[in-house]
């Protein structure tokens, strides 16, 4: 007799817009993980594209957000994931009755309030998201 696959840890990042720090977070998590994590972003008022400096921050690290978009959060994906993680003070997420997960918030590093702007910027963001994504991992993979 044979035993089903143990179902793949999941994630969903969320922020606001969808085009920055959730897709970052998704696509560092993707990179560091494979396939042993299912992976997904969205956000609670999408905007229309992907943000530039995210893109080429991302690609720097080594990661990719090719093929992905701003996309608003699916309740069904919502109520299934084992972990919702928000990115940021401006996002929130109200929790289903029939979620399985938790949600936490991710107080990041926001470093245009001392004064540091353009790819500096994202590249500070990049890098406590990335610090904060590799912990999750750990997290899920040892769940």
């Amino acid at each position: 007799m044979t035993t089903a696959p143990a179902p793949k840890p999941s994630v969903l990042f969320v922020c606001v817009k969808n085009g920055g720090k959730s897709q970052v977070a998704a696509a560092l998590m993707r990179h560091h993980a494979g396939d042993a994590i299912e992976v997904h972003s969205a956000g609670t008022k999408p905007g229309g594209s992907l943000n530039s400096l995210s893109t080429e921050v991302i690609a720097e690290a080594g990661a990719d957000m090719a093929g992905e978009s701003p996309r608003p959060i699916n309740p069904d994906l919502l109520a299934r994931v084992d972990r919702v993680v928000v990115l940021g003070d401006e996002a929130h997420i109200k929790p289903l009755d029939d979620m399985t997960g938790t949600i936490e918030t991710w107080h990041t590093d926001e470093p245009s309030t001392r004064g540091i702007e353009g790819i500096e910027r994202m590249r500070m963001v990049r890098d406590d998201i990335d610090r904060r994504v590799r912990t999750l991992l750990t997290e899920l993979m040892s769940a």
